[in-house]
């Protein structure tokens, strides 16, 4: 069922994204079949989740902590009205005007995100490790005025700004020994500001790709899409509390980060701890324990280098983990729950999509699977022309449901959405009780002399090796059988990639899983190409 809803009146001024969205053939269908997705409109996500927070009962909850400070919900709507003060009267920011945010995962980009959305601007969230080409690029396809950007990032941006001298000012929002900063400004504020009246589909937020890819795309999310993936996922499998404590290492520039680590623990009434410094596997298991964190979002290469301190230390209080942003090997699942006694949560959400809309509760828990769809999507298997295939069958993933893609001014929207449907580009399988199994990306399953393989399985197949720190697996052309396994191997410490280790791996996998599916190369490395993210960069193997 395609969905048509009739919106507000627009309040925002500048048309610039509206204006840019793809046509509206284009778009995907846009489902809201359940009671909790029919979201008031107009509607403002920050109005929802912060402004409304005193009503529900959290208003003296805390919400963001750090080493230094806790701030309840009410603190934080303060802070955040002053702020929003500053960016309409001191800088003269009018609602749809795009605003750069740049920093790490702090306090201060957290209030910096929440006070662009509510005065009804545009939130352009940057990873903190892009170089001046990369943020140029950015400038150039958002056209931001104003960037808001941690004081020890500014760098980059600068040298960026140079080349596109569309953004005018650049602000720095935690420094208080600056008079121009943020956090001077704010201060000498009155708060008490009235959040902007957008429509449900007026936008909210732009977020670039990750770019394990190639060159990165901007996916528009509207003030409906944050509050409804808010309804789906968190919702219904999540299921987080107002005494949870969250942690995690996805950046908040990255959707998975934003979900997770603000708006998420927001609509539940939860808490989020901000660390000093990027986490390690070292100080994240420590600060669960020191914090007495509840829930922790991060990737599984993280959660695999996490499991030996786990085990030795232990996961205080700690009851959830979810694992998304790339594909969880099952032998990475099952030494977490070894080490920490957790069952993972697993999921696989999009950019494009705001979230996660595959996944599992722990109860749930399938072997190889990473869960069921979520409840206000849909989803199904299906080959080129887009029909369903019969269960058990590799094929491509579709997907509808409450989010969809909506490109900013790309062509490439067509490739991601078609006849209504949205394709992530992964392969799948669903088995009879409605199981997905992830196969792979779907640029990456490796077809050798007529059969499939899933780069993933063989990966989990060699993670099982004892000798095998990280390990990537892609399809090398070959002219006999079209492609043959390759596979990059990070070893532990003490071992040597020498003939007899690569017999070795080899062996292992061949008695792991279907012999063919072997690597039949595998290159020694040091390290993996991988996003800010976590995500392995397959195509960056491919140039190899």
């Amino acid at each position: 069922m395609n969905v048509s809803v009739k919106g507000a009146k627009s309040a925002q001024q500048d048309r610039y994204v509206h204006d840019r969205l793809p046509p509206r053939e284009q778009w995907p269908q846009m489902r809201y079949e359940l009671p909790e997705l029919e979201l008031p409109d107009p509607l403002n996500v920050v109005e929802e989740l912060l402004d409304k927070a005193h009503a529900r009962g959290f208003g003296d909850r805390p919400l963001m902590r750090s080493s230094r400070i806790t701030l309840t919900y009410g603190d934080v709507r303060d802070r955040v009205d002053r702020i929003c003060r500053v960016l309409t009267e001191d800088l003269g920011l009018v609602p749809g005007n795009r605003v750069l945010l740049r920093g790490g995962n702090t306090i201060g980009l957290a209030l910096a995100w929440l006070a662009v959305v509510k005065c009804g601007l545009v939130a352009v969230a940057t990873m903190p490790l892009l170089r001046a080409r990369e943020l140029g690029d950015i400038i150039e396809k958002a056209q931001p005025t104003v960037a808001l950007c941690d004081i020890k990032l500014l760098e980059e941006l600068e040298l960026a700004r140079r080349e596109h001298p569309v953004l005018a000012t650049v602000v720095p929002f935690n420094t208080l020994n600056e008079p121009g900063s943020l956090a001077v400004r704010s201060a000498q504020k009155d708060g008490d500001f009235a959040p902007c009246p957008t429509a449900a589909d007026d936008i909210a937020m732009m977020a670039f790709t990750s770019g394990t890819t190639g060159k990165p795309k901007a996916a528009v999310h509207t003030h409906r899409d944050v509050l409804a993936a808010c309804e789906a996922w968190p919702r219904h499998v999540l299921r987080a509390t107002p005494d949870d404590i969250v942690v995690g290492s996805p950046p908040l520039a990255f959707t998975f980060g934003l979900g997770g680590l603000l708006v998420f623990p927001m609509w539940a009434g939860a808490s989020v701890y901000f660390p000093d410094a990027p986490y390690t596997p070292q100080s994240m298991v420590q600060t669960i324990n020191e914090v007495g964190a509840t829930i922790c979002y991060t990737a599984p290469t993280f959660y695999r280098q996490m499991a030996p301190i786990a085990r030795e230390q232990g996961v205080g209080k700690l009851r959830i983990s979810v694992s998304a942003g790339e594909g969880l090997p099952d032998a990475t699942r099952q030494l977490w729950k070894q080490a920490s006694g957790i069952e993972m949560l697993d999921g696989i959400g999009a950019t494009e999509m705001f979230h996660i809309f595959i996944s599992a509760a722990p109860e749930d828990v399938r072997p190889g699977a990473i869960g069921k769809v979520v409840p206000g999507y849909t989803a199904k298997v299906v080959d080129d022309s887009g029909a369903e295939v019969p269960r058990g069958t590799i094929g491509k993933l579709a997907v509808i449901g409450p989010t969809g893609c909506k490109y900013l001014d790309d062509a490439r929207q067509q490739n991601y959405v078609k006849d209504g449907w949205n394709y992530p580009g992964d392969a799948f399988t669903q088995d009879a009780d409605g199981y997905f199994f992830y196969q792979a990306r779907a640029d990456d399953m490796i077809i050798t002399a007529g059969y499939n393989v899933g780069g993933p399985e063989v990966e989990d197949a060699l993670l099982r090796h004892p000798a095998v720190a990280e390990c990537g697996v892609i399809g090398k052309p070959d002219e006999e059988r079209g492609m043959i396994v390759k596979a990059f191997c990070v070893l532990k410490p003490g071992h040597t990639g020498d003939a007899a280790m690569c017999k070795a791996l080899q062996d292992h996998v061949k008695a792991s899983i279907a012999p063919f599916k072997y690597p039949r190369e595998i290159e020694f490395v040091t390290s993996l190409p991988r996003t800010e993210t976590g995500k392995l960069q397959r195509f960056k193997l491919r140039d190899l």
